[in-house]
């Protein structure tokens, strides 16, 4: 299956990634990371990366989300992972990513989180 992303805003300033197919070594692998480096590096502080519609990842996929983790936290933001099912879920669990970013059950519930924080920030 392809991979393919798209992103979108949601207001006031949360950006979301929607990652679909299969997240694996490879040339749309490096295309994903590249467009959230340059989302950080323009200024997006709050991203939420949306999972549902991937079907599968392999352990470049999952460095590639921990990887744009530590960029956003480096630059001050927070980034959420959303809606995890079937095997993508069982290798975050595996993994352990919780530790390392936040995940969340759906898109809807990090963009609830990301705009809380601004609330209390």
């Amino acid at each position: 299956m392809i991979t393919e992303s798209k992103t979108r805003h949601v207001e006031p300033d949360i950006t979301v990634v929607e990652i679909s197919g299969r997240l694996s070594l490879g040339n749309s692998l490096l295309a994903i990371e590249s467009s959230i480096n340059r989302l950080i590096e323009q200024g997006a502080r709050k991203v939420a990366v949306d999972v549902s519609g991937l079907n599968a990842i392999d352990s470049s996929g999952v460095g590639l989300l921990v990887s744009c983790a530590g960029q956003m936290e480096r630059s001050g933001g927070q980034l959420r992972i959303g809606g995890a099912q079937g095997a993508v879920a069982k290798t975050f669990e595996m993994v352990h990513l919780s530790r390392i970013t936040p995940l969340d059950t759906d898109v809807e519930a990090c963009c609830r989180h990301l705009g809380a924080s601004s609330a209390t920030a």
